[in-house]
Protein backbone atom coordinates (compact mmCIF):
# COMPACT_ATOMS: atom_id res chain seq x y z
CA UNK A 1 0.00 0.00 0.00
CA UNK A 2 1.62 3.15 -1.32
CA UNK A 3 1.33 6.62 1.18
CA UNK A 4 0.68 9.50 -0.89
CA UNK A 5 1.44 12.95 0.65
CA UNK A 6 -1.30 15.43 0.88
CA UNK A 7 -0.25 19.12 0.81
CA UNK A 8 -2.28 20.61 3.56
CA UNK A 9 -3.28 24.31 2.18
CA UNK A 10 -2.07 26.76 5.04
CA UNK A 11 -5.16 28.47 6.73
CA UNK A 12 -5.03 31.63 7.61
CA UNK A 13 -6.90 33.16 11.35
CA UNK A 14 -6.97 35.67 13.72
CA UNK A 15 -4.46 34.38 15.60
CA UNK A 16 -1.75 34.83 12.89
CA UNK A 17 -2.17 38.54 12.24
CA UNK A 18 -2.78 41.55 14.08
CA UNK A 19 -6.09 42.32 14.42
CA UNK A 20 -6.63 46.42 14.20
CA UNK A 21 -6.85 47.26 17.85
CA UNK A 22 -3.54 45.36 18.02
CA UNK A 23 -1.77 47.04 15.60
CA UNK A 24 -2.88 50.47 16.75
CA UNK A 25 -1.32 49.04 20.24
CA UNK A 26 1.80 48.17 18.80
CA UNK A 27 1.79 50.91 16.94
CA UNK A 28 1.00 53.30 20.72
CA UNK A 29 4.11 51.19 21.84
CA UNK A 30 6.41 51.91 19.68
CA UNK A 31 5.71 55.54 19.71
CA UNK A 32 6.53 55.37 23.48
CA UNK A 33 9.99 53.64 22.81
CA UNK A 34 10.77 55.90 19.30
CA UNK A 35 13.02 57.89 20.72
CA UNK A 36 15.16 55.45 24.01
CA UNK A 37 15.01 52.69 21.21
CA UNK A 38 15.20 54.35 17.38
CA UNK A 39 16.87 51.10 15.69
CA UNK A 40 14.11 48.16 17.33
CA UNK A 41 11.25 50.47 16.78
CA UNK A 42 12.23 51.29 13.20
CA UNK A 43 13.10 47.83 12.80
CA UNK A 44 9.11 47.01 13.84
CA UNK A 45 7.46 49.45 12.22
CA UNK A 46 9.48 48.49 8.50
CA UNK A 47 8.25 44.98 8.84
CA UNK A 48 4.64 46.00 9.58
CA UNK A 49 4.98 48.18 6.54
CA UNK A 50 7.06 46.27 3.67
CA UNK A 51 5.40 42.54 4.57
CA UNK A 52 9.15 41.27 4.20
CA UNK A 53 10.22 38.36 6.23
CA UNK A 54 12.37 39.15 9.57
CA UNK A 55 15.38 38.25 7.68
CA UNK A 56 14.57 39.96 4.70
CA UNK A 57 14.83 43.01 6.61
CA UNK A 58 18.15 41.49 8.40
CA UNK A 59 19.56 41.83 5.06
CA UNK A 60 18.87 45.46 4.39
CA UNK A 61 22.24 47.16 3.18
CA UNK A 62 22.07 51.02 3.21
CA UNK A 63 22.27 50.22 -0.49
CA UNK A 64 18.70 48.60 -0.77
CA UNK A 65 17.25 52.16 -0.04
CA UNK A 66 16.42 54.53 -2.75
CA UNK A 67 16.46 57.84 -1.59
CA UNK A 68 14.42 59.28 -5.13
CA UNK A 69 11.07 57.13 -4.64
CA UNK A 70 11.65 56.37 -0.91
CA UNK A 71 11.39 52.70 -1.41
CA UNK A 72 13.13 49.58 -0.05
CA UNK A 73 14.56 46.78 -2.26
CA UNK A 74 13.85 43.58 -0.68
CA UNK A 75 15.97 40.41 -1.79
CA UNK A 76 13.58 37.71 -1.67
CA UNK A 77 14.56 34.43 0.20
CA UNK A 78 13.16 30.70 0.26
CA UNK A 79 12.40 31.34 -3.19
CA UNK A 80 10.67 35.01 -3.06
CA UNK A 81 11.33 37.59 -5.79
CA UNK A 82 12.79 40.70 -4.94
CA UNK A 83 10.73 43.21 -5.25
CA UNK A 84 10.35 46.99 -4.08
CA UNK A 85 8.57 48.31 -1.56
CA UNK A 86 7.62 52.36 -1.11
CA UNK A 87 7.91 53.21 2.87
CA UNK A 88 6.10 56.21 4.07
CA UNK A 89 7.86 58.86 3.52
CA UNK A 90 8.16 59.28 8.32
CA UNK A 91 8.99 56.32 8.15
CA UNK A 92 11.79 56.14 5.03
CA UNK A 93 13.62 59.15 7.50
CA UNK A 94 14.09 56.72 10.46
CA UNK A 95 15.41 54.01 8.02
CA UNK A 96 17.95 56.24 6.51
CA UNK A 97 19.08 57.31 10.00
CA UNK A 98 19.37 53.90 10.68
CA UNK A 99 21.63 53.05 7.32
CA UNK A 100 24.02 56.04 8.10
CA UNK A 101 24.89 54.71 11.44
CA UNK A 102 25.59 50.87 9.73
CA UNK A 103 29.07 50.91 9.38
CA UNK A 104 29.06 49.10 5.80
CA UNK A 105 27.13 46.02 6.38
CA UNK A 106 23.21 45.73 6.72
CA UNK A 107 21.16 48.34 8.74
CA UNK A 108 20.15 46.04 11.52
CA UNK A 109 23.12 44.12 12.21
CA UNK A 110 21.42 41.73 14.53
CA UNK A 111 20.34 38.29 14.42
CA UNK A 112 17.09 36.89 13.71
CA UNK A 113 17.11 35.53 17.51
CA UNK A 114 17.50 38.76 18.77
CA UNK A 115 14.87 40.30 16.54
CA UNK A 116 12.71 37.53 18.19
CA UNK A 117 13.35 38.91 21.39
CA UNK A 118 13.05 42.13 20.58
CA UNK A 119 9.46 41.37 19.12
CA UNK A 120 8.67 39.58 22.78
CA UNK A 121 9.74 42.97 24.49
CA UNK A 122 7.54 44.83 21.77
CA UNK A 123 4.61 42.95 21.16
CA UNK A 124 1.24 44.02 21.61
CA UNK A 125 -0.46 40.40 22.31
CA UNK A 126 1.43 36.85 22.15
CA UNK A 127 1.71 36.55 18.26
CA UNK A 128 4.26 35.30 16.36
CA UNK A 129 6.73 38.05 14.68
CA UNK A 130 5.69 36.30 11.10
CA UNK A 131 2.15 37.87 11.47
CA UNK A 132 3.53 41.27 11.20
CA UNK A 133 3.80 39.94 7.26
CA UNK A 134 0.54 38.40 7.64
CA UNK A 135 -1.25 41.39 8.78
CA UNK A 136 0.45 43.47 5.85
CA UNK A 137 -0.93 41.41 3.75
CA UNK A 138 -4.06 40.90 4.65
CA UNK A 139 -4.47 45.13 5.02
CA UNK A 140 -3.02 45.47 1.68
CA UNK A 141 -5.90 43.22 0.44
CA UNK A 142 -8.92 44.69 2.58
CA UNK A 143 -7.29 48.47 1.34
CA UNK A 144 -7.02 47.11 -2.70
CA UNK A 145 -8.55 43.95 -3.22
CA UNK A 146 -5.54 43.61 -5.92
CA UNK A 147 -4.48 39.87 -4.92
CA UNK A 148 -1.79 40.27 -7.97
CA UNK A 149 -0.70 43.47 -6.20
CA UNK A 150 -0.10 41.41 -2.69
CA UNK A 151 1.57 38.91 -4.86
CA UNK A 152 4.22 41.13 -6.66
CA UNK A 153 4.33 42.75 -2.59
CA UNK A 154 4.84 40.09 -0.97
CA UNK A 155 7.39 38.30 -3.60
CA UNK A 156 5.47 35.04 -4.00
CA UNK A 157 6.24 33.55 -7.24
CA UNK A 158 2.92 31.36 -7.11
CA UNK A 159 -0.07 33.52 -7.00
CA UNK A 160 -2.18 30.10 -5.18
CA UNK A 161 0.17 30.88 -1.95
CA UNK A 162 -1.12 34.44 -1.65
CA UNK A 163 -4.41 32.75 -2.07
CA UNK A 164 -4.99 32.67 1.72
CA UNK A 165 -5.37 36.28 2.19
CA UNK A 166 -8.30 36.78 -0.41
CA UNK A 167 -10.15 33.57 0.68
CA UNK A 168 -9.90 34.60 4.41
CA UNK A 169 -10.70 38.55 3.97
CA UNK A 170 -13.71 37.82 1.45
CA UNK A 171 -15.18 34.80 3.54
CA UNK A 172 -15.05 36.68 6.87
CA UNK A 173 -16.52 39.58 4.76
CA UNK A 174 -19.25 37.30 3.66
CA UNK A 175 -20.02 35.56 6.99
CA UNK A 176 -20.48 39.20 8.89
CA UNK A 177 -22.85 39.92 5.95
CA UNK A 178 -24.87 36.52 6.28
CA UNK A 179 -25.24 36.29 9.95
CA UNK A 180 -25.06 40.31 10.80
CA UNK A 181 -27.26 41.96 7.97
Amino acid sequence: MSKKSVKIRYALNKNKYLLEPEVERLNYILNSFKDKDARNCTLLWVLLHSGARAQEILNLRPEDLNTFDQSVFIRGIKGSNDREIPMPGWLFARLEKEAGRSLGGTIFPITYNRLRQIWDLFRPVHKKLHGLRHTFAIRLYQKTKDIRLVQVALGHRNITNTMIYADYAYSQQELRKLILE
